[in-house]
C-alpha cells in the first residue's frame, strides 16, 4: 500500500473508533473510574504459572486485572499491564457482548485463574468493562513501531508495543534506586540543588540561558550540581549526593545529549582513591543486582566487572597505545605539539603542554579503552576544579573512569584551598574574555565558602545514561532516554 493509502485505512479505523465512543458516551459508559485491579500479569504467572491443570482450577482462585488489549483471538485474548502480558478467556456469549472492544482498548477482567490444555496461565472473563476506548490502531503487531524516529517522537507507543524498551527502562530504574539504596546505606545524605543558576559552574561546558522575570535577571539551566554539593560539605554533610539532571548546550551524537542525569557524590575525610575503591565496588554491585553476573555484554563485547579494574596515569596511557612516542618528547611542550600535529590534532596557541596531552590522550587512548579501566592523573590545565598531586603539580589527584571505549565517570580529590581555587577561576575567567564559551565563570561565593574551611574531600559524578546504555547493551543515548530531544516536524504545507 502506499503512504496516502496507508493513512485513509487509519483515517478510516480512527472513523470507526471515534463513532464507537460516541455511542458509549450515549450510554452513559464513557471512561469509567470504579474499577480496582487487585493483580499483576508476571505476578500470577511467577506464583501459578507452574501449577497443575487440575490443581490450580480446584482451588478456585479469582482475580481482577486490568490493561491494554493487546491480541485479539476471539476466545482468547492477550491482556498487558506494566507487568507483562497473560491471557483472558472470552465465551462465545461474551464475544458477542465485547464486539465493540479494538486492539489498544484499556479494560479490566475479574474472573476466575485457569489454565489451558497447553498449559498457558488465563483469566476467566466473568466480569470485564472497558474502561478507555482507544482511538488509534497501534502498529501491525509482527513489527511494531520500526520506525526509530517514531520510537523516540512517541515513546509511548513504543513502549505498549516493544518489550525491549519497556526492559530497557525497568532496568533504568534498576540501576537508578541501585545508586541511591548503595550510597545510603554507607551513610550519604541526598540533596537537593538548584538548577536555575546565577553563575553555572561544575564544569567546563556551554550553559543553556534563560530569564527570570520578577527578578529581571538572566539565568542559567545548571551544568552540574558540584559547587552546591560542596558547599553542603562545607557546611556540615561529610557524605552528600544528589540524582540531577543536567543541561549543556553541546551537540548531539549516539553518547551525548543536551539534557542528561548524573549522580555525583563527595564523601569528606577521603581521596580520589577511596572513590575508585567505592566505584569499582558499587558497579559491581549494580551489575549483579540488574543483570545477575558480573561478566556485562555489549555490542559484540563482553566486559569483566569481577576482576579489579586496570589503573593507569594519562601519561603512561598515551607511550602504552603510542609505542612510538618518547616520554621525553612528551614531556616537553613543543615536543608534545609536534606529536599532536603529526596525528593531525588541531591545536590552539593558548593550549597549555597539560591540555595537548589531552588532546592526545582524546585522540588516541579513549576508544581503546574497552575494559573497565581507571584513567588517573589528569593535568592540573584541565582540571580547573580538583587538588594538585603533592608529588607533581603538573597534574592533579583525578581520574576518570572507562569502559566500552567512552567515559563513564569523573572524579577527584577536591581543590579546599580557596586562595588557589580563586587563581584557577581567575584563569579560567580570562579564557572566557578571550572567547571559550565553555570556560568557568568566576564564582565569588564558592569561594567565599571555601574561606570558611571545607574539609579534605573526594567527589565523583557518573553518566547515569551511558551506564544504563552499558548495562542495557544499548549503542545509542537516545534509546536509554524516555523523551529525547527532537526536531519539531514540519507542518502541512510548509507552515
Amino acid at each position: 500500500m502506499t503512504d496516502d493509502q496507508l493513512q485513509q485505512d487509519e483515517n478510516r479505523l480512527i472513523a470507526e473508533r471515534r463513532d464507537k465512543l460516541r455511542q458509549l458516551r450515549e450510554a452513559g459508559q464513557a471512561f469509567p473510574n470504579q474499577y480496582r485491579p487487585d493483580s499483576l500479569a508476571a505476578d500470577l504467572i511467577a506464583q501459578y504459572g507452574e501449577e497443575e491443570k487440575d490443581a490450580l482450577e480446584a482451588r478456585n482462585i479469582v482475580v481482577a486485572i486490568a490493561g491494554r488489549l493487546m491480541l485479539d483471538r476471539k476466545s482468547f485474548k492477550v491482556l498487558q499491564d506494566q507487568s507483562g502480558r497473560i491471557q483472558i478467556y472470552a465465551t462465545k456469549d461474551v464475544q458477542q457482548a465485547t464486539k465493540h472492544w479494538d486492539i489498544g482498548d484499556i479494560v479490566g477482567v475479574r474472573g476466575k485463574l485457569c489454565k489451558s490444555g497447553k498449559g498457558d496461565l488465563y483469566v476467566m472473563m466473568d466480569e470485564y468493562v472497558l474502561l478507555t476506548k482507544s482511538l488509534r490502531p497501534l502498529p501491525e503487531k509482527h513489527k511494531g513501531l520500526t520506525d526509530t524516529e517514531m520510537r523516540y517522537r512517541q515513546r509511548y507507543v513504543d513502549l505498549m508495543t516493544n518489550e525491549d524498551t519497556r526492559r530497557t527502562f525497568r532496568i533504568r530504574a534498576r540501576v537508578v534506586s541501585g545508586i541511591r539504596r548503595y550510597l545510603e546505606q554507607r551513610g550519604f545524605y541526598e540533596a537537593e540543588t538548584p538548577m536555575l543558576q546565577v553563575i553555572p559552574g561544575g564544569a567546563t561546558a556551554r550553559p543553556f540561558v534563560t530569564h527570570h522575570n520578577s527578578l529581571d535577571l538572566d539565568m542559567y539551566l545548571r551544568i552540574a550540581p558540584e559547587l552546591y554539593l560542596k558547599r553542603l560539605v562545607v557546611g556540615g554533610f561529610d557524605r552528600v549526593f544528589e540524582i540531577n539532571r543536567n543541561f549543556r548546550n553541546e551537540g548531539l551524537s549516539t553518547r551525548h545529549n543536551p539534557e542528561f542525569t548524573m549522580v555525583e557524590f563527595y564523601q569528606a575525610y577521603a581521596d580520589y582513591n577511596d572513590l575508585m575503591d567505592l566505584t569499582e565496588d558499587m558497579l559491581r554491585t549494580i551489575a549483579l543486582d540488574v543483570l545477575g553476573s558480573t561478566d556485562v555484554p555489549y555490542q559484540g563485547e563482553m566486559f569483566d566487572f569481577g576482576q579489579p579494574f586496570a589503573r593507569m596515569t594519562v601519561f603512561d596511557s598515551i607511550l602504552h597505545f603510542n609505542p612510538d612516542i618518547r616520554a621525553e618528547q612528551l614531556r616537553d611542550e613543543q615536543g608534545a605539539r609536534a606529536i599532536a600535529t603529526g596525528l593531525g590534532i588541531p591545536l590552539k596557541d593558548s593550549y597549555g603542554l597539560g591540555k595537548v596531552q589531552i588532546e592526545i590522550f582524546e585522540k588516541t587512548v579513549e576508544h581503546r579503552l574497552m575494559q573497565p579501566t581507571f584513567i588517573t592523573e589528569y593535568p592540573t590545565e584541565v582540571s580547573p576544579l580538583a587538588r594538585r598531586s603533592d608529588a607533581n603539580p603538573f597534574v592533579t589527584d583525578r581520574f576518570e573512569f572507562f569502559v566500552g571505549g567512552r567515559e563513564i565517570a569523573n572524579g577527584f580529590s577536591e581543590l579546599n584551598d580557596a586562595e588557589d581555587q580563586a587563581e584557577r577561576f581567575r584563569s579560567q575567567a580570562a579564557e572566557k574574555d578571550a572567547g571559550d564559551l565553555e570556560a568557568m565563570f568566576f564564582d565569588d561565593d564558592y569561594v567565599t565558602a571555601l574561606e570558611y574551611g571545607m574539609p579534605p574531600t573526594a567527589g565523583e559524578g557518573i553518566g547515569i545514561d551511558r551506564l544504563v546504555m552499558l548495562f542495557t547493551d544499548t549503542p545509542s543515548i537516545r534509546d536509554v532516554i524516555l523523551f529525547p530531544h527532537m526536531r519539531p516536524l514540519a507542518k502541512p504545507g510548509g507552515a
